[in-house]
């Protein structure tokens, strides 16, 4: 029997390289040239693919794989894209993107997983055990953080892409060029500074601060109620109703508090104590923007009563929405507030099927 071709060989192999690459810059191409190297088939697994446009997610998955495909050349027929949303539940996380890698190259293919020891967030490379993980040098001072804060930092375009022409490929400039001048720029900029106003206020505390917050999940006759937020962050985005705790406050009553202040719901205190039935602690360290948050979601169930509502405070709008919808709005919540939803509602299948 002859030998299999080396061609043919190469094609039973496939590397995977997993990023969120908000941009593509020079350090992600020197990964991606090593899983070029590594295999014939390369699947580019694209992070938070459903999130909400903000300054730190300012570019959709569609957008990030036409950067990483122009930034390939003539090998970006070798690639295959895989979005996936954030779970904020490792072990979830995990099971999806081994799913999603095993139905682009089949359970029986070699797979070499391609990274660097970038900071602690990657420690993900090693929960892929049964992959064989290859580790490329970093390449220095190429960050997308830094990145992101010139393109939003309030400078003119055509300054910030001049400072940033050194540390992306040249396609991918070129791309920076175009999108600039869509509206996004603008609005993401905005945000950006008034989170960067936020966060200097904290600057002089002796610790970074730990912000403590509460959300209401309020269910009645197959609907959920929901908010849009009226200011920055997430200006526009559909939310939960929620705050910050008082000094003074349980949770339970900072829940309510902010519910009642956002929705002006048409229940009695004691209505609403009745339908809580439960609440979830949700205190992934990248969840918010604002620094570290943790939010403590209380779950109502108001059986198939939904009282009149109407939006006040940090509200601009409140609307009672069928929780069979939620799966098409995942790229219109805020921060998080999909993954919260998809605790008390199991959205994922159906948010699957959506897109």
């Amino acid at each position: 029997m002859p030998r299999p071709s080396q061609a043919a060989a190469a094609a039973d192999t496939t590397a995977v390289l997993i990023g969120r690459f908000q941009p593509f810059h020079h350090g992600h191409m020197a990964l991606l040239e090593r899983a070029l190297r590594e295999a014939d088939r390369v699947v580019v697994v694209l992070g938070s693919a459903m999130q909400a446009r903000s300054p730190k997610n300012p570019f959709t998955w569609e957008e990030r794989a036409a950067m990483v495909r122009g930034a390939a050349g003539d090998q970006a027929h070798r690639l295959h894209f895989l979005p996936m949303r954030d779970y904020y539940d490792d072990a979830r996380w995990v099971k999806a993107v081994v799913m999603g890698v095993h139905a682009v190259a089949g359970k029986g293919t070699k797979i070499t997983l391609v990274g660097h020891d970038k900071d602690a967030t990657s420690y993900y490379l090693n929960r892929f055990s049964a992959w064989h993980l290859v580790m490329e040098d970093r390449r220095a001072n190429v960050e997308a953080t830094p990145i992101r804060r010139v393109l939003f930092g309030g400078a003119p375009p055509a300054a910030a892409l001049a400072v940033l022409r050194e540390h992306v490929p040249a396609p991918v400039h070129d791309y920076l060029q175009a999108w600039v001048e869509l509206p996004f720029h603008k609005s993401l900029t905005d945000a950006w500074l008034n989170i960067k106003a936020q966060r200097e206020k904290w600057a002089g505390a002796p610790y970074a601060p730990i912000f403590v917050t509460v959300d209401a999940v309020v269910r009645g006759d197959d609907r959920v109620l929901l908010i849009r937020r009226a200011r920055e962050p997430g200006a526009g985005l559909w939310a939960l109703p929620g705050g910050f705790v008082e000094q003074d406050e349980r949770l339970l009553q900072a829940a309510m508090r902010e519910l009642r202040e956002e929705t002006s719901i048409g229940l009695l205190q004691v209505s609403l104590e009745d339908a809580f039935r439960s609440s979830k602690v949700f205190d992934h360290p990248q969840r918010s923007l604002r620094g570290r948050t943790i939010t403590h979601a209380h779950y109502f169930d108001l059986g198939r009563h939904t009282p009149d509502v109407q939006a006040a405070d940090d509200a601009a709008e409140a609307q009672w929405v069928p929780i069979g919808r939620l799966a098409e709005m995942e790229s219109e919540l805020f921060e998080d507030h999909f993954a919260i939803l998809d605790h008390f509602f199991e959205l994922s299948a159906l948010a699957n099927q959506a897109h």
